[in-house]
This record gives structure tokens, sequence and C-alpha cells, in this order.
């Protein structure tokens, strides 16, 4: 097959791309310029938006020996990765940009480009496995390595897409990766692995909302800010510059003025962008029993009812569910209790290894029950 391998400039890509030619694909390197001028979104080797990277990739394009382009994605990944992040932010909801790059960038924008020039297929460096199913339908499973595994971001993509991706390092462990690119002779192999949102400077949400949505969506009195709000007494235990800085379970950065009643440690509980109050509560009133999510996107078929699993974070764990589905609509019944679910926060469900989709969580209700 002739692909398209995106390369970010890390070791994961840089190997997967390896791969794909040693299997006797015919590959092509591209890097993603996902900023036209990428010191306005970071420096340094700790995202995919930098100088250093295209250079990373363009080294490891040369030694695997395959021809390396870079596409400008700059204006499809600022409409619909970062102002969706911002736009999030200041509706008092949790994005995921990972999961919406995925999903409108190198799934979308980047795989309708690749078939438009007559490739097969996209090949990344996900940690995920694809599988024939008995139904011919193609089937996306966790990795092996399952502190590595990606299938929650990748919990997006459709039938056509994963028919025309490729995920060589689903089978393989991070150490196993490493340790082949040095073999291979890729400068990257001991390369850090990214951990902040890749646009966002040194992994300060806060700040850097601050400073892009400055002149947003005041509150509802015109002014900045608010207040944290005790949940179960109502009483105003601090005050904030504005609801983006925070997110639902946060408990570090709360910046109260005054201790809360009981002198126990307090979490986000609700964010009320209009109002511009935070609510914060015992860590108890962060338990919920049901999340009601929306916009589902299935890997197969669309199911009408699942009994398996649930993960609602990146690096969240799994919780046993049974989700029922009416349309756009998707019901979750936790079978055991989760702790700071946040609307816009996906939920992808899994049955068993397998990936049956995902959708975005709307709204909570907590649970009356004990701890599980």
């Amino acid at each position: 097959m002739r692909v398209i391998a995106a390369m970010s400039g890390g070791v994961d890509s840089a190997v997967a791309a390896a791969r794909a030619k040693e299997a006797g694909h015919d590959v092509t390197g591209v890097h993603l310029a996902l900023s036209r001028n990428p010191a306005s979104y970071r420096t340094g080797a700790r995202g995919c938006c930098t100088v250093e990277d295209s250079l990373d990739a363009r080294r490891a394009a040369d030694v695997i020996g395959i021809p390396f382009y870079v596409w400008d994605m700059s204006e499809e990944f600022h409409e619909n990765v970062v102002t969706d992040f911002m736009d999030s932010y200041a509706s008092g909801r949790t994005p995921n940009p990972c999961l919406r790059c995925n999903e409108k960038i190198k799934f979308a924008a980047v795989l309708d480009r690749a078939l438009a020039l007559g490739f097969d297929a996209v090949v990344t460096g996900h940690y995920a496995q694809l599988r024939t199913g008995e139904d011919g339908l193609i089937e996306m499973h966790r990795a092996v390595d399952h502190g590595k595994d990606q299938s929650y971001v990748l919990g997006v993509l459709t039938q056509e897409q994963l028919a025309h991706s490729l995920f060589p390092l689903g089978d393989t462990t991070k150490p196993e990766i490493r340790a082949e690119a040095a073999r291979r002779g890729l400068l990257v192999a001991d390369k850090p692995d990214s951990h902040d949102i890749c646009f966002v400077a040194d992994g300060d949400n806060a700040g850097w909302l601050g400073e892009k949505l400055q002149g947003r969506a005041p509150t509802a009195s015109g002014e900045w800010g608010g207040d944290i709000v005790d949940d179960a007494t109502g009483e105003v235990l601090g005050q904030h510059p504005g609801t983006y800085a925070f997110t639902v379970g946060q408990r570090k950065g709360l910046r109260l003025g005054r201790p809360a009643p009981d002198g126990k440690p307090r979490f986000v509980l609700d964010i009320e962008p209009v109002s511009g109050t935070v609510r914060v509560g015992g860590r108890e009133a962060l338990r919920v029993d049901r999340v009601s999510a929306a916009a589902p996107r299935w890997c197969g078929t669309v199911p009408e009812r699942v009994e398996g699993t649930v993960q609602m974070r990146a690096h969240g764990a799994e919780h046993r569910a049974v989700v029922r589905v009416d349309g756009d609509s998707v019901e979750i019944e936790l079978l055991e209790h989760a702790e700071g679910i946040a609307p816009g926060q996906a939920a992808v469900i899994y049955d068993g290894t397998r990936v049956v989709g995902s959708a975005t969580i709307e709204s909570t209700r907590r649970t009356a029950r004990g701890p599980a």
C-alpha cells in the first residue's frame, strides 16, 4: 500500500514509519505544521508544535530512507482544536484537545488529503491494535502496553477511518520501542515523551487561557471572575479571576481565602460561567453513578445496549457500566462510582478490550450510594 506516515518528531511515530516500510509499504513521511509561528504556541521539544520536532522528524525520515514533507495544517488545527479548547473552557466545560485533534486533523483533514492524493492509509505511532472481526469490520482494541494505551483518544474514529489507518506499535511495549529505535539508528530513541497539551506553554492551562480569553465571556454582571462557594453551606470561601481556571474534580490552586466550615479539603463540584460561580465541596460529593452523553461516534455498528466498561479520562480508570443508546443520546449507568467527571470530557465505551465508540459528556448525577 501507499501510505502516509504522520511523523511528530518523537520516537513512536519514527518507529511506526520504519515498521511500515519494513512491512513492504510505500511510505511517505509527513510532519504536520500546526502553527505558522510555532513560538506562538510553545517552544522546546515537549510537544508536537515546535521547530525542533520538525527537524527531528526530517532526520528520522532520512535514516529510514523515505521521502519527507511538511504539511501546513495550522488553519485547520487552530479552528478545530485550539478554538474548540478555548470555547469549551469559556463555557465551563473540560475538553480533550488530543481527542479532538485525532478526530478533526490526523484522521479527517490529513486522511482526506492522503486519499485525495492516491494514498491508501495513514500510519501513526499511537498505541492501539486493529483486528478484523468475525463480521468483517475493523475492530480497535487496547494496546498490549496498557500503561501507554491510547485507544481512549482514538475512540472518535469511525469504521471508514479505521479501514484506512495503521497502528504498528500496538503489540509492543514502550521500552521495546525505544530499544528498537536505537537499533535502527534513530536519534530520537531517548527523546522524552510529551505530557502536556502541545499548544500550551509549560502546561499552564489557566495562564494560557487567561491570556487568550481576555475580554471574552465575562460574568452576567459584566465583570471578570466570581465567587468560590461552599456547595453545602452557600458560604463564600474566596474569589477567582475566571471560571476558565477550573475543572470539576480540581483540588489544587483553589486559592480559598478562608478554610471550609468543616476544615476538610475542597474540590470543584460545579462551574457556572454565566454567574462566575465555582462551587466546591468534599470529596464524597464528587461521586457520580450516572452520566448522560451526546454526539456519539461509533467505531463499528451502532449498539443499543452495551454491558462493558467506560473510561472518562485519557489516563483514568475503567468503570463497569451499562450503556444504553437512543439515537444521539447515550445514558451510562455506572456499576461502580466515578469521581470528578466533567461535562466536555469524552466517555469511551469498551467491550472487553474492544473500543465500541465514544460520546461527549453533557451531565452527571451524584451518587447516593457509599463508596463502591
